[in-house]
């Protein structure tokens, strides 16, 4: 009979120079048993634990006295005593069955005392509208974990395809496959001038709308913006006398001169909070869109990252 040494390290390393078995002829629940029989020093305890009966908890015990080469359990002037073998082997075969529920127990996370970073993709307008609170709620919530927020990539889908960032906000149509998204908020767009421009004490007709120079914002520095779009339906055209890719530098502009700017309504209202513009309705019909967050389906799952999901739906419902 092999004799393991009372230490873990030493007790894997006497069982690795036994000859190896085959663990797919290992009935992986004797080693249950084996752990109920230590807990409850008799076969009758350990199958009551298991919900056996005594003559199943019999069984099984010859079958892991089989399997082990080892009686286990022995009789003796002072009552059922277990082997040296089986004193050794009760480390390994615990740590062995912790680290199997661990695999497949569901994951949990603990933003309180998690660490790592998650990193977040999305546009300058939408940052400003969202990362603040963000911000706040990590410092609060969840202080070992950075925010990362990456130069943007165009809509940022193929960041989030490649795994560069854990998700990523903004308008999206015809997301790849194994994408998902979940809508944030509903939103249109409003004008903006400086505080003193003249049209402020007019009407805004449609007319003066075109009459006027504008600022346009188009991310992707290429195409036509929704406005262009909207007004061709009623064969109209406007002057774009200054384009930018940057939504938070627009409304500088347009506070230091006679141009006019369209933008969506939330990010309006935050900038006139301390930008010298005032906020106008649009004299057209503009079709409103749907900020939302996207992510990959390796981390559909993640206990992290739906903790992260929902904290961005949770800040966007209060804007």
């Amino acid at each position: 009979m092999l004799y393991c040494p009372p230490t873990y390290e030493k007790c894997m390393k006497a069982i690795s120079r036994m000859q190896k078995v085959d663990i797919g002829g290992v009935d992986l629940n004797l080693l249950k048993l084996f752990d109920a029989l230590l807990k409850e020093g008799s076969v009758t305890g350990a199958g009551a634990r298991l919900g056996l009966s005594q003559p199943a908890a019999s069984r099984g015990l010859a079958r892991l006295r089989r399997l082990l080469n080892d009686r286990i359990l022995v009789r003796t002037t002072n009552g059922w005593e277990f082997t040296q073998r089986a004193l050794a082997l009760s480390a390994p075969v615990t740590k062995l069955l912790d680290d199997a529920r661990a695999i497949v127990a569901p994951s949990e996370f603990h933003p309180s005392t998690a660490s790592g970073q998650f990193t977040v993709a999305t546009a300058d307008h939408l940052a400003l509208l969202l990362m603040p609170e963000l911000v706040a709620k990590f410092a609060s919530l969840a202080p070992g974990i950075d925010l990362v927020m990456p130069a943007t990539a165009g809509d940022n889908v193929d960041l989030i395809a490649q795994g560069s960032a854990d998700l990523a906000i903004g308008s999206f149509e015809g997301l790849p496959a194994r994408f998902y998204s979940r809508r944030l908020y509903d939103e249109d767009f409003v004008c903006v001038v400086r505080q003193d421009h003249p049209i402020i004490d007019e009407e805004l007709t449609l007319e003066k709308f075109v009459s006027l120079s504008h600022l346009s914002v188009i991310i992707t520095g290429q195409g036509r913006s929704t406005v262009d779009e909207a007004l061709a339906q009623h064969g109209l055209t406007r002057r774009i006398a200054v384009r930018t890719p940057h939504f938070l530098v627009a409304p500088m502009i347009v506070a230091e001169s006679d141009l006019i700017l369209c933008i969506p309504r939330r990010l309006a209202h935050r900038l006139a909070k301390s930008v010298a513009i005032e906020v106008l309705e649009l004299p057209v019909e503009i079709p409103s869109f749907t900020p939302s967050i996207i992510w990959h389906e390796r981390q559909h799952d993640d206990p992290a990252h739906i903790w992260l999901r929902n904290l961005i739906v949770e800040i966007a419902r209060k804007l």
